[in-house]
């Protein structure tokens, strides 16, 4: 079986090494354990690599110092991804790139439950193993055999019962599975992003031919939504900790708009859109609210201001404001301690004057990059901090001046 072009590794000089089954089967071995063991904990910045190879060439052959070193290297990478078995693991940079972070990996299993699931295009494995985890029958096939290999050592690396085929899902899948899992390639050969999801490695489109009880899409968070209207379903949107991860298209859902989901500590809340009066625009008031970026791309601005009693400053932009602080998982506040129309002169000396010389510049719908506005504040006297929100009340430049957030 060829390999078609989306999952033909890297060679290209100086990108990473392209490994094969022979590179699997050495990793694998004794004498690979014990090299990566014994340089586990060392020095892996760019300035150490060449002693580090150069002492590794001692006891291997070049290519399979080669091997080595870069394991160790995606394994370092690895560590928030795969916090617990990251250390025994095998990879390859691009699947590492693309593969999940824990919470949302927990996720998704949790949802699927004890189920038969098939999980296509799975690359090293990552989501097939946390749907083993979870008590599902799990079967992940991939195209690439070199992923199989790497995917049935991490099984093993994890003890986990999780079977691994090579297979081309545009020709046919297995029948018979509760659920069905995929994660195209959003990259193509060079590695860069693919945008359109018929462009996708293999193309969305596949999943109009597949019958499960369930079928959920991993898709990139910055989707165009109008190339899923003729799918239906529900698109959800994941955010992890406050960053956007994934959006996950649920082809089996009933039609729905736009779904937000933020993970965080374990828990996994959720918002979906609610009728209601639009927010009013008004000036901002005691507090700024950021919604969360799930929020956003899940259109649930709106939604969001109903639930916190908050206006909006512009019709365009996507910060909220209100008068008291409802605690809600969906948004930061920031206390505001004044406001004025942009003028560069009035906020230089508005600044001066509290003895301000540190700020952080946040903005949505403002030109000014922030280091260039930095520059231009020529901030020099003070030790007082704040943070500058330049965004737009009613279409006009504005300048919200915020306290400095504290913790703990």
């Amino acid at each position: 079986m060829s390999i078609p072009r989306w999952r033909k590794r890297r060679t290209n000089s100086g990108g990473p090494m392209a490994l094969t089954l022979e590179d699997i089967e050495f990793l694998r071995g004794d004498r690979a354990r014990d090299m990566l063991a014994a340089y586990a904990d060392c020095d892996l910045t760019d300035a150490n690599t060449l002693q580090l190879l150069t002492r590794l060439r001692a006891s291997l052959t070049p290519r399979e110092a080669s091997a080595v070193l870069q394991t160790l290297q995606l394994r370092e990478k690895a560590t928030t991804k795969f916090p617990r078995y990251g250390s025994s693991m095998l990879f390859t940079d691009d699947a590492l790139q693309q593969a999940s972070g824990p919470a949302a990996r927990r996720y998704r299993a949790r949802l699927f439950g004890a189920r038969s699931v098939l999980d296509l295009c799975c690359g090293i494995g990552s989501d097939t193993l946390a749907f083993a985890a979870a008590g599902s029958q799990a079967l992940g096939l991939e195209i690439d055999p070199v992923r199989i290999a790497i995917a049935r050592h991490n099984a093993e690396a994890m003890n986990l019962d999780a079977r691994f085929e090579v297979a081309d899902v545009r020709a046919s899948i297995p029948a018979g599975y509760d659920c069905i899992f995929f994660d195209p390639s959003r990259r193509d050969e060079r590695g860069r992003r693919i945008r359109d999801v018929e462009r996708q490695l293999p193309p969305l489109s596949l999943v109009k031919e597949w019958r499960a009880d369930e079928i959920c899409v991993k898709l990139s968070p910055a989707v165009d939504r109008r190339q899923l209207e003729s799918y239906g379903g529900c698109l959800e949107f994941i955010s992890v900790a406050g960053d956007l991860s994934e959006a996950l298209l649920w082809t089996r859902r009933p039609c729905a708009p736009p779904l937000a989901t933020k993970l965080v500590d374990g828990a996994a809340y959720h918002l979906n859109h609610r009728a209601g009066e639009p927010a009013a625009i008004a000036p901002p008031k005691s507090w700024l609210v950021e919604p969360d970026p799930a929020v956003l791309r899940a259109g649930l601005v709106q939604r969001l201001a109903q639930d916190l009693n908050a206006t909006m400053l512009d019709d365009s932009i996507a910060y909220l404001s209100a008068d008291e602080r409802i605690e809600t998982p969906w948004a930061r506040y920031w206390a505001i301690l004044d406001w004025m129309p942009f003028q560069l002169k009035r906020l230089r000396r508005y600044l001066a004057e509290r003895g301000v010389n540190k700020v952080t510049v946040k903005k949505r719908g403002f030109p000014m990059p922030p280091e260039q506005l930095k520059r231009q504040l020529r901030l020099k006297k003070g030790s007082e901090s704040r943070v500058l929100v330049m965004t737009r009340h009613r279409g006009q430049p504005i300048a919200i001046i915020c306290r400095e957030p504290s913790f703990g």
